[in-house]
């Protein structure tokens, strides 16, 4: 059985969208840890990006359940790697806007778990 596949449109990546309570808080915790501006806010929804770089979106959920990492009840579905020079100073910096160091931390010299303030996993690596 052959298929005729159609030529390949223009498709880009825009970025990607975490579910959480509260958008335009956690829009607000991301927009500073990563210097990107809000470029759409509605009531549900909040969009970070620069002009030709896919961005991040925060999207409310009314019976959201932040993740239990690293154990069940509720499983993590995705999260985010963040690259860094210093890992202290970054993580300093992200602590002071809202974020929590997760435990356990299996590589801490090269690789650092916090849990930003809706309670989404997330990495920063050297």
């Amino acid at each position: 059985m052959s298929s005729h596949i159609p030529p390949h449109p223009a498709i880009r990546y825009l970025g990607v969208t975490l579910d959480c309570p509260d958008p335009a808080e956690l829009a607000h915790f991301y927009s500073e840890a990563l210097g990107l501006p809000i470029t759409l806010s509605t009531d549900g929804f909040v969009f970070l990006s620069r002009a030709g770089s896919p961005g991040l979106g925060f999207y409310r959920l009314d019976d959201y359940q932040p993740p239990t990492w690293p154990h069940s009840p509720v499983q993590k579905q995705a999260h985010l790697e963040l690259g860094v020079d210093d890992l202290d100073a970054a993580q300093a910096r992200l602590i002071a806007l809202g974020a929590v160091v997760a435990d356990p931390q299996p590589l801490p010299e090269r690789r650092r778990i916090l849990l930003d303030p809706a309670g989404h996993p997330f990495c920063i690596t050297l």
